[in-house]
């Protein structure tokens, strides 16, 4: 989100990618590029991937508590070259709701917070409910919710009383935004498990092979209950323009085949909320734009647009294909100020202790709890550190006081590379200070130790 692609009459232009996918509980595939479109133009800002029946079986949920599951290393693995950091996480057993920004917005991403919703099975197991996330993006509240709802063609009225109760149930524990309809803008993505009522077999399989699909659009369950609960109409979908995503025989793009040869359906679907203006427009005949100024903020307001919402049927690993949608998000950004410098000082080896200085500069809820990592350049998460010291000890700093902190040579890695320092908020859950990126040199240690060749005479011994 530099300032030379986004600057627009002072509003910027973040893109967001989003995926939903119910994986039923199979391994993920070993490229998820085609998934993420990492090449698109312009380039993706925020990815929120949500899916559901990740492998949840207790024994490798447990394993999983441990070490990251191999579904969210996967995302790591393909989006840290990038220059994507994974901004939080949220699992609830086969509820995994991922994260991901571009290094570069980590200081302007604060406030997280995470939660969860039980519903299956009288809500003990976790097998069914919603998993959310929100922070505040560049002064805007956002909010992801990822859901799995009740299963089956009959369970309609009982899908619609699950998404109610997790929307007025979750709590952040955040004071301005305890809810998630209290956010800017909130998107829910997930297995919704809404059917396609009435029509037969035979009819709907026919519809979509003809690609007449709008003939079956009246008769999906969201789209009817869209109609009876007002609480369902204050969120925006684009059109169902693809196939529906389940349910199909695995390793193909076929529908069910087997004996029980489920009707196919857009169970899997991505939704989004803006929160009302306190007076509706009456000239707003945008249907895939929508604007929020949030009460009192007009100085800050949001556009959203859905510029794609499709599925990928190239994937196969599941008997559901993923969902994926794109929008462009016009905002202003209510701040552009890191709370926090943090930078090196001088020349970083092994060789000797090094030096680096923080300085606060803007009021926040600091803690001696905070710490300052040392990150290899292509880092996953905020936890993916080399090495990291604590913030001075006692007395918390003052506005602009410049604050010198060592770091033990030994903690310093030996073969040397491109490394950025990141400071790292324990109350706001996100790192909110970044260094530019400098070198560490190679050790002579490394030599010593045998990690690199000594070169002699120009050549590696």
């Amino acid at each position: 989100m530099s300032a030379g692609r986004f600057r627009s009459g002072g509003k910027d232009k973040c893109r967001l990618h989003m995926v939903t996918w119910n994986v039923a509980t199979a391994e993920p595939p070993e490229d998820v590029t085609a998934l993420l479109q990492l090449d698109v133009q312009p380039p993706t800002d925020l990815y929120a991937i949500g899916l559901q029946e990740v492998n949840a079986t207790p024994v490798r949920f447990i394993s999983d508590l441990i070490v990251e599951d191999s579904w969210s290393h996967v995302f790591m693995n393909t989006l840290a070259p990038r220059g994507f950091v994974k901004v939080t996480s949220v699992r609830m057993q086969g509820l995994l709701l991922l994260v991901f920004a571009k290094q570069a917005h980590l200081p302007y991403i604060r406030n997280i917070r995470t939660t969860y919703t039980r519903t299956g099975i009288f809500g003990y197991w976790g097998n069914k409910g919603g998993v959310s996330a929100r922070f505040s993006f560049y002064g805007h509240m956002v909010c992801f919710l990822n859901c799995h709802l009740a299963a089956h063609m009959n369970y309609t009225l009982q899908r619609v009383d699950e998404f109610e109760h997790i929307l007025e149930t979750q709590d952040f524990d955040i004071e301005d935004t305890p809810q998630i309809r209290d956010h800017k803008v909130a998107f829910c993505l997930g297995d919704l498990n809404f059917r396609i009522s009435d029509h037969g077999l035979h009819f709907l399989r026919s519809s979509i092979n003809s690609g007449r699909l709008n003939l079956l659009w009246d008769k999906d369950q969201l789209n009817m209950m869209k109609k009876k609960e007002p609480f369902l109409q204050e969120f925006e979908e684009g059109p169902l323009n693809f196939k529906p995503t389940y349910k199909f025989d695995r390793n193909s793009d076929t529908y069910d085949t087997s004996g029980k040869k489920r009707k196919p359906a857009w169970t899997d679907r991505i939704l989004w909320r803006v929160k009302p203006k306190s007076l509706p427009s009456e000239d707003d005949d945008d249907e895939k734009a929508s604007t929020s100024t949030d009460d009192g903020q007009d100085e800050c307001p949001i556009l959203v647009t859905q510029d794609k919402y499709t599925s990928d049927m190239s994937y196969g690993v599941s008997d559901h294909k993923p969902v994926i949608a794109t929008f462009s998000v016009e905002l202003k950004k209510g701040y552009d100020t890191t709370l926090v410098h943090v930078s090196p000082v001088g020349v970083w080896s092994a060789d000797q202790d090094a030096l680096l200085t923080y300085t606060v500069q803007e009021d926040f809820m600091s803690s001696t709890w905070d710490w300052i990592g040392l990150y290899k350049v292509g880092f996953k998460s905020a936890s993916d550190y080399e090495t990291f010291v604590w913030v001075r000890e006692g007395e918390l700093p003052e506005i602009n006081e410049v604050i010198q902190i060592s770091v033990d040579k030994d903690e310093i890695p030996l073969l040397g590379g491109q490394y950025v320092l990141g400071y790292y908020s324990t109350n706001m859950q996100s790192i909110i200070g970044l260094s530019t990126s400098f070198q560490i040199l190679e050790s002579k240690r490394a030599v010593m130790e045998g990690l690199v060749p000594e070169d002699v005479n120009g050549l590696n011994k």
